[in-house]
């Protein structure tokens, strides 16, 4: 019996700590359910046939569902039986690749750490930053169908593709050279194109070139550095990257929308297509006013993006200055401070954003500073117990000996090692402020009505749920995918950024 239990216990620690079988199995789930769904979309009950298009991509859906499933079980036989994945198992990864053509990014994912046996943080950003290219692109391409694209449709196009190119060099030159002591000194220049491929929003690519130049300049990333623990161990991180990846997917299809995307089919009504079923003119379909719900969803990644960012920055700043301060000096300064920022605490944050747009007026930057003001306390009391708390460690207490000033010590000593749960809290607080957007704008009160917004998209479809459901479903799956995807980064940088966890 006890043996048994040994066993069992072996095997699912063999399981647990690796990373591939967590990624498979993930990935195979949720491509799965993404089949499934797009077997659902494929019939149309009006029409009481399928949809050519929409079956044939559920179909590609379920065949490399299929394989992952396979894969899925050969990576535990080999765990359980030999304590490795075979290379044989490895090699299927070579054929799951081709699941980008069908944009199943999570079994795409899958497959390029599946091929490399040892895997680092230099891999997985080359290879997130070439998927993400990809997704953009194919995305972006669809606009060919429409009866006229973007006036710089075909440039945005070229400079996609000779991001992508400059991506999958980095990628192979990382899977040979990457896991060297000593990089080869040419690739500062594959670093540097990385760096500006980073300007169409990829910060992948951004974040690899700038690692690339860190090794080359012998700054002892791979020694153990702060940076580098947490980037190796948030790459090991299948959930948070993917949910990275999403966000700078957004982040880029905003930027590279300037050239690949026509502003006026959001925005100018078109009366001979009324709430149109999705098609491949309008993969998507349109809205009461005959808009493109495709381009609309799209250009409203920008507010959301920029809503949540701007609206968790600036809390973030303002309150983590005023809980320094004081937590710092305490006694009176402590005093007043908090017992202000306690009255603003003592009002729920969603009613004064509505107080406050309700008395200047519904805009985009009222937005912001609604937002913005009621999350300013939670991260002022986040600040303090840090400070505090570092305060009384010896380093301090040296620096006070030296004989250096409270501004110094403040901001030099106590307010960089404070800034890891600061970190931590906005990436999970900025699904938040999305929601918070989304909610305003579908109350009216949030960003104009004109102007494409999920939660706008979101309060026009809502009056058509029992039949146009789809003019609701898509944007509201757009603002649960984001805040999901800030929860998982998240909770991966908490993990990476704790100490206990080491």
């Amino acid at each position: 019996m006890t043996n048994t239990t040994i066993t069992k216990q072996e095997i699912r620690f063999k399981l647990k700590s690796s990373s591939e079988y967590g990624q498979a199995s993930f990935a195979s789930i949720v491509s799965l359910l993404l089949a499934v769904v797009f077997l659902l979309n494929s019939y149309s009950p009006a029409e009481g046939s399928f949809k050519p298009a929409v079956l044939a991509v559920s179909i590609v859906y379920f065949f490399f569902t299929l394989l992952q499933f396979a894969t899925w079980y050969l990576i535990r036989k080999n765990l359980v039986e030999g304590g490795e994945i075979k290379r044989s198992t490895r090699a299927i990864g070579y054929v799951l690749m081709l699941s980008l053509l069908s944009a199943n990014v999570f079994v795409a994912a899958t497959a390029f750490q599946l091929v490399k046996r040892k895997k680092n943080a230099f891999y997985t950003l080359a290879a997130y930053a070439f998927i993400t290219t990809l997704l953009v692109f194919a995305v972006s391409a669809l606009n060919v169908f429409k009866p006229y694209v973007a006036d710089n449709f075909i440039i945005g196009m070229l400079l996609l593709i000779a991001a992508a190119v400059i991506q999958l060099a980095s990628l192979l030159l990382v899977a040979k050279y990457g896991d060297r002591d000593v990089l080869p000194r040419w690739m500062g220049i594959i670093a540097l194109l990385l760096i500006l491929t980073a300007v169409s929003g990829n910060l992948f690519a951004l974040g690899l070139g700038l690692l690339l130049f860190s090794k080359l300049r012998d700054k002892d990333y791979t020694s153990g550095s702060k940076l580098g623990e947490v980037v190796e161990k948030l790459s090991r991180s299948s959930t948070s990257m993917l949910g990275l990846m999403f966000i700078l997917f957004l982040l880029t299809i905003s930027i590279t929308s300037y050239l690949t995307f026509d502003y006026g089919l959001a925005i100018e009504n078109n009366y001979s297509s009324i709430l149109q079923p999705p098609s491949l003119v309008q993969p998507l379909g349109t809205d009461n006013f005959g808009r493109d719900l495709f381009s609309r969803i799209v250009f409203g990644a920008r507010i959301s993006l920029i809503v949540g960012l701007l609206s968790t920055l600036i809390p973030v700043v303002i309150g983590g200055a005023l809980g320094a301060i004081s937590g710092y000096y305490g006694r009176q300064t402590d005093n007043i401070i908090m017992r202000a920022l306690d009255i603003l605490y003592a009002i729920p944050g969603f009613l004064l954003a509505i107080a406050i747009i309700a008395a200047f007026g519904a805009s985009t930057v009222n937005l912001i500073i609604a937002l913005s003001v009621g999350a300013i306390p939670t991260y002022a009391r986040t600040m303090r117990a840090n400070v505090l708390l570092v305060s009384t460690l010896e380093y301090v207490q040296a620096a006070r000996a030296f004989g250096s000033s409270d501004r110094t010590i403040l901001f030099k000593h106590i307010v960089p090692n404070s800034l890891a749960p600061m970190i931590v809290k906005s990436t999970l607080t900025i699904g938040t402020a999305v929601i918070s957007t989304s909610s305003l704008s579908y109350l009216g009160l949030g960003v104009e009505p004109h102007i494409p917004e999920w939660g706008n998209i979101l309060k026009l479809g809502s009056a058509y749920l029992e039949t146009h459901a789809f003019t609701a479903i898509y944007p509201g799956l757009a603002i649960i995918a984001l805040v999901l995807s800030f929860n998982f980064l998240g909770d991966g940088l908490r993990d990476a950024l704790d100490p206990k966890l080491d």
